[in-house]
């Protein structure tokens, strides 16, 4: 990597150089895993640089391939590989509608990275003109985008000078010529349950996404939460409006799961799951089983089998774990480490049940070798 690209820890993903950053950038090399020997025989540089190291790997673990991951990523391509059209052809758009803390951000991006990596590869770094080729552009958007705020976005993306000026129309357009210009051919869309589906700007917007999906030669890829409550699919709004019914016709809708441990394949899922998630952490005391047999049932209660939920608390528990130099993760430790809200708030009630044994988390072939 050059000294001038920036560093994974200032990434914005709204512009292009830091999503080909994330995009090309070789994954994090695991650090050492050392025992406790090892570490009291650390200078105090080498000491500080390794525990800096551990720091920023627990912070990055992942993405885990859960089969929620590998399910969402086998209908992705699915979609985006059937999506090659002549250009007089409109493409299938898709919406990732899931509840928050499921992974849905972080699955969409690891299959952005793939597909970026596989364009380059098959494409060139330049189109055929010379131009850069970007194969992914990916825009947030708040609750205030109107049409106007989309087209800015998409600009700044491309960080083309005429995004700040101009009318809607024209910005539009400069938008479509920096698409054609370095051939974007996945276009995501984030936070769009962030938009007032029901104001005026809601349905600006929807509008300016089918305009999109006509004109643009890309495949249209929605993430939010309740997308289907806010009409996105619907054939009419409340107002009795039919403004997304061409939306709906041709959007795909994905979901992610939750993990659930009220059946046996279930409860391997989230075995799986833990078990690789235990390779990866690097702690002096780690030892086998610590997370899938030791700390299933726990790690199910303060989660809820939401993998954003179990990712926090397992770095935040990493995190103290180094820091204090309890080199592992147990009760007693992971009891101090706050996690999100809504975790928090669930926790009791199914803490109770697994402890009555009324639910358990864990498969019959993994209590059994425990037993």
């Amino acid at each position: 990597m050059s000294t001038t690209a920036p560093s994974r820890s200032n990434l914005a993903l709204s512009r292009k150089e830091d999503l080909k950053t994330f995009a090309q950038d070789p994954r994090r090399r695991q650090p050492d895993a050392l025992t406790r020997a090892q570490l009291e025989a650390l200078s105090d540089e080498a000491s500080v640089e390794h525990n800096l190291r551990r720091r920023e790997w627990h912070a990055n673990i992942g993405p885990i391939k859960t089969p929620q991951l590998i399910e969402l990523h086998e209908d992705l391509w699915d979609i985006v590989d059937s999506n090659l059209q002549d250009g007089d052809k409109a493409k299938g758009a898709i919406a990732v509608d899931a509840f928050p803390g499921l992974g849905k951000t972080t699955s969409v991006l690891a299959f952005a990275r793939e597909f970026h990596r596989r364009e380059i590869a098959e494409q060139g770094e330049f189109t055929a003109q010379g131009h850069e080729r970007l194969p992914v552009c990916r825009v947030g958007l708040t609750g205030n985008t109107g049409m106007k705020d989309l087209n800015r976005a998409i600009l700044e993306f491309f960080g083309h000078p005429g995004r700040n000026r101009g009318t809607t129309a024209q910005l539009g357009q400069r938008a479509l010529d920096c698409v054609l210009s370095c051939e974007v051919r996945l276009l995501a869309l984030d936070d769009l349950h962030f938009l007032k589906w029901n104001q005026r700007n809601g349905i600006e917007v929807s509008n300016h996404l089918k305009w999109i999906a006509n004109e643009f030669p890309v495949t249209l890829l929605m993430i939010g939460v309740g997308l289907a409550g806010k009409g996105l699919f619907s054939e009419g709004g409340s107002r009795g409006e039919a403004v997304l019914a061409q939306t709906g016709r041709r959007t795909t809708r994905l979901g992610m799961r939750p993990f659930t441990i009220e059946s046996e394949a279930g409860r391997r899922e989230w075995r799986q799951m833990l078990l690789a998630l235990e390779q990866r952490l690097v702690l002096a005391d780690k030892y086998p089983g610590m997370l899938a047999d030791d700390l299933s049932d726990y790690f199910f209660a303060r989660s809820t089998g939401h993998i954003g939920s179990l990712m926090t608390l397992i770095n935040r528990g990493c995190q103290r774990a180094v820091r204090t130099g309890t080199e592992r993760l147990d009760r007693d430790l992971l009891d101090s480490v706050k996690n999100d809200e809504a975790s928090e708030a669930a926790r009791r009630e199914l803490e109770a049940a697994l402890e009555k044994r009324r639910l358990t988390s864990r498969p019959r072939s993994g209590r059994s070798k425990a037993a």
